[in-house]
């Protein structure tokens, strides 16, 4: 059995290979990716290397040829991810390949999470290509708040329009060991699994965390979306930006980021990884 992952030297892609390896013969693994010198660690561990580009569908049909089972790793550009996906699905189908696993969304179909509605299609096509499937609903990741940790390292407060919202997030490596056990076990075709951490945290308790970590108190300090619209802009970033990561505040407090499943404990056959750990980790490197 050969098993492909896209994004194979991504954030997420490397780490559900670095699982895969564990349990698979190197050669039997396939990781596509845009620039092969970024995966020379991989091709010397004997995974097979091979080069395509989401936009390319030609080149990804070659890629995908004699593979049995895919992980089509959503890509990282919003707004043409559907467009992207599509070409995946595409040519996984004409090469021959018999089953597709896709990282979507938690709740993809009924969630108002801004970043839902290219998942929610994606799943749709995915659903209409014929192949046999499984959706990993990814939540969150703990370490979309690594950068957090550095600037209240600096500051000494956590600044979020998330007001009293829970997270339950889970670390890269946690879902990643959830895409491996679905690619390398049986009866998981037709399945949607909705991931998540095992605990939803709050900022009061993200604040306390980070304490621990870099030594200095932090404390939480919740503001409205225009706020922290006008704080994130006065640090530099773009208005469009700004307005992105308040939109994701706001979805926070709603709950749209609190569910707790258990289903990721289950798949992977330990707890998730507890907030501290997660974060420490992220921070050390």
């Amino acid at each position: 059995m050969t098993i492909a992952v896209t994004g194979a030297t991504g954030q997420l892609g490397r780490l559900v290979l670095a699982e895969l390896l564990t349990s698979q013969d190197p050669d039997s693994l396939v990781a596509v990716v845009r620039d092969a010198a970024k995966a020379t660690e991989l091709a010397a561990r004997g995974v097979q290397v091979r080069v395509a580009d989401y936009s390319d569908p030609a080149a990804l049909e070659v890629a995908l040829r004699g593979v049995d089972k895919l992980l089509l790793v959503s890509g990282s550009e919003v707004g043409s991810r559907v467009a992207q996906h599509g070409n995946v699905i595409d040519a996984a189908r004409a090469a021959g390949v018999g089953f597709i696993a896709y990282t979507s969304v938690l709740a993809a179909d009924t969630t108002e999470l801004i970043l839902a509605p290219e998942h929610k299609a994606t799943e749709q096509l995915i659903r209409a290509s014929g192949l046999d499937n499984t959706i990993l609903r990814n939540g969150w990741y703990t370490e979309n708040y690594a950068q957090t940790v550095e600037t209240a390292r600096q500051t000494g407060a956590v600044v979020a329009a998330a007001g009293d919202g829970r997270v339950a997030s889970a670390t890269r490596a946690d879902y990643a060991a959830a895409a491996a056990a679905v690619l390398s076990s049986a009866g998981h075709e037709g399945r949607t699994y909705e991931l998540s951490g095992d605990y939803a945290w709050d900022f009061k308790e993200l604040a306390t965390a980070i304490t621990r970590i870099v030594g200095r108190e932090v404390v939480y300090q919740p503001v409205s979306a225009p706020e922290l619209v006008r704080v994130l802009t006065a640090a530099g970033l773009d208005e469009g930006t700004a307005g992105f990561l308040a939109a994701l505040d706001a979805d926070t407090e709603a709950g749209l980021l609190a569910t707790v499943t258990g289903q990721l404990s289950g798949l992977i056959g330990r707890p998730t990884t507890p907030l501290l750990q997660a974060l420490t980790s992220a921070a050390a490197s």
